[in-house]
């Protein structure tokens, strides 16, 4: 068995959404200083590196992360890499293969350093979401900060995957996975009302597509 982790680390360093809240961390309390054990603070956005999006995220009255199905987020899954160029969007023609299972995972090598934030990353075209839907496909990853470009405020595709009531990754970090099947297993936290979770995603090799 071989496990991926497609997770980018969190420190202070790690690029965010401008505007969002960058990870800090509050020491509260430190052994080195003497006291008995060491305690932290965590702030930042729950769009962090790899992290689950709720419907809420982009719908008015959808549900939030915690009230998402955990099943989406675990299971048999299938990694992609496709040619794309910055600040385009992944369309049907695009995939190079056949779809294998019900969670998709594409790697388009756009975003390649998480601590280096650029707004010029590639994104899935709203068709791209009705073809991978009309194959069964429940969850969408991808190794961008969105699923929809930087300047797209009217977030095409993310309205596609509400009208499907699919799922949503994002910030994955692919480039050492090789195309194939996988399981998958990015479970997001019981975040009560949020738009979002950060998760630890980890892929499981299962065999080739």
């Amino acid at each position: 068995m071989q496990l991926f982790d497609i997770s980018p680390p969190i420190s202070e360093r790690l690029g965010v959404w401008p505007g969002d809240t960058t990870p800090q961390r509050e020491v509260l309390l430190d052994m080195k200083d003497g006291a008995n054990l060491t305690l932290s603070t965590l702030r930042a956005t729950v769009h962090l590196g790899a992290h689950a999006d709720g419907p809420n995220h982009y719908g008015r009255d959808a549900r939030s992360i915690d009230e998402q199905p955990l099943e989406r987020y675990l299971g048999p899954c299938q990694v992609m890499h496709v040619e794309i160029k910055r600040g385009e969007r992944v369309g049907p023609s695009q995939l190079t293969g056949e779809i294998h299972a019900p969670r998709l995972l594409i790697a388009t090598g756009t975003f390649p350093d998480p601590n280096d934030w650029n707004e010029d990353f590639a994104a899935l075209a709203p068709e791209l979401i009705d073809h991978l839907h009309e194959r069964g496909v429940e969850l969408v990853g991808i190794d961008t900060p969105s699923v929809d470009l930087f300047s797209d405020k009217e977030l095409q595709s993310h309205h596609r995957f509400l009208a499907h009531d699919m799922a949503i990754l994002e910030g994955l970090v692919l480039r050492e996975v090789p195309d194939g099947l996988y399981e998958l297993i990015a479970l997001p936290l019981k975040l009560v009302g949020f738009d979002a979770s950060p998760v630890r995603a980890v892929l499981k090799s299962l065999g080739s597509s």
